[in-house]
């Protein structure tokens, strides 16, 4: 019998995988961070495609998830890659506890929650990567994201369709921020619905 894309995923550390779908279904849509609509898509549409971001970060990297909501991407991404030290930052009050009680709930030693807002550098090193999800426009985003990074890393965010014109109408301010040449990939295409990500590095 063929594995799941789940399965595939998270290999082993799919119990965990499956008992975070389960809070996001039930405590993490009652308390309104997942609308109701979204549950029945949680596995293709929120899990699984954060976790394939992976494939585009190195062994052991220091990442820092900027404006983790109900902990997407950084969340699955600590389940399928266990190797990852990952900072969940969340300005939000309900939010940052209930990231707190994820971590609890799945005893994920390689997560740590942080109740600020990132434009504040609420972190005390740079870190190697700085990821997001839905956050905001890449300008105001790489403004937040690319100060959090060390010289050489990098900010890998997932957007849409509209990423190059993005782009395009937000350079000025990403140069401003001290990134490079973006690139823009996707990724998880052989399990999932792709994921569309852009990856700025910090030259400066």
């Amino acid at each position: 019998m063929s594995e799941t894309p789940a399965q595939a995923v998270f290999g082993e550390r799919l119990p965990l995988a499956e008992a975070y779908h389960d809070s996001l279904a039930t405590d993490g849509s009652v308390r309104g961070f997942i609308g109701p609509r979204e549950v029945e898509r949680l596995w293709d549409r929120h899990i699984l495609n954060c976790a394939v971001i992976g494939e585009v970060m190195a062994h052991g990297a220091k990442v820092a998830d900027v404006g983790s909501g109900a902990g997407l991407p950084g969340i699955p991404l600590a389940i399928a890659r266990p190797d990852l030290d990952i900072t969940l930052i969340e300005p939000l009050l309900k939010r940052s506890v209930y990231l707190q009680e994820v971590v609890d709930l799945l005893a994920l030693p390689n997560v740590t929650v942080i109740r600020a807002r990132a434009e504040d550098r609420p972190l005390a090193e740079p870190v190697d990567i700085v990821t997001s999800r839905a956050v905001a426009p890449l300008g105001k985003l790489a403004g937040w994201s690319l100060p959090l990074v060390r010289r050489g890393g990098e900010m890998i965010a997932m957007k849409g369709s509209s990423v190059a014109e993005e782009l395009e109408r937000d350079a000025a301010l990403i140069k401003k921020a001290g990134g490079g040449r973006a690139s823009i990939s996707t990724v998880g295409a052989q399990l999932v619905e792709p994921t569309t990500v852009i990856r700025i590095p910090r030259v400066h």
